[in-house]
């Protein structure tokens, strides 16, 4: 049967734990800076606005969305949108936020090969998050091994769509710190303090990885018992 066991307690949880603390530190990170206003004045909206035409992406629109920390690029649209937290704030961690979703536009921009493979996989992602755990749990209470591992299949699609999510994020955010130098927008001692928003950031994209592949292990590792049986 499918049931909770020892996997769970020694890889899943530890790397949930994980996750917990970097979305603690990213949460708490911002906060800090968000009192810490730039110099020139300059809003999220505007940093980003001087990025994107820098780089020649006149054609980039900059939305404004609801929520705190809902920033995102959509390739979809071509649009950069900045949470209502970013947008019309001053603070060096709302332009290291605005500036690190305009990296994102740019590398869409100039073909960075990790994001096409990204966007190209998440179907596929999508389609294996939904079957994964049912195909196991089927699998498991039939004794039909090869089912169960062909949900492990599956939920590896997920675990390698974190494993690409990795430089993306760290190349955006390179390109953001790089862009905010670059254009002046930010004196050196603020853009440290930008730096360390967008370091704990990514923090939750490396535990992201790290839930994903334990908990892929703990399915590998309780199948692979099963199959043993």
């Amino acid at each position: 049967m499918f049931y909770f066991d020892y996997t769970y307690l020694v890889y899943v949880l530890p790397a949930i734990l994980l996750a917990f603390w970097a979305q603690f530190k990213v949460q708490s990170t911002f906060k800090k800076y968000s009192s810490v206003m730039s110099m020139r004045r300059m809003t999220g909206q505007e940093a980003a606005r001087r990025i994107l035409d820098a780089n020649g992406l006149y054609n980039v629109k900059i939305n404004r969305v609801a929520g705190e920390l809902t920033d995102h690029f959509d390739p979809r649209t071509n649009t950069v949108n900045l949470s209502e937290s970013v947008y019309d704030n001053c603070s060096v961690a709302a332009i290291g936020v605005a500036a690190h979703e305009s990296g994102h536009a740019v590398q869409h921009a100039v073909g960075y090969a990790p994001i096409k493979l990204r966007a190209a996989i998440i179907p596929v992602t999508q389609i294996g998050s939904n079957l994964a755990i049912p195909l196991v749990f089927i699998g498991l209470l039939l004794s039909y091994v090869e089912l169960a591992y062909l949900g492990c299949i599956f939920f590896a699609t997920a675990t390698v769509f974190q494993l690409v999510t990795l430089p993306v994020e760290f190349n955006a955010s390179n390109r953001a710190l790089a862009a905010l130098e670059d254009t002046g927008i930010l004196g050196s001692e603020e853009i440290k303090g930008s730096r360390k928003v967008l370091s704990a950031a990514a923090m939750t994209y490396v535990a992201a990885l790290a839930v994903s592949l334990m908990q892929l292990l703990s399915l590998l590792i309780r199948v692979s018992g099963r199959d043993r049986d």
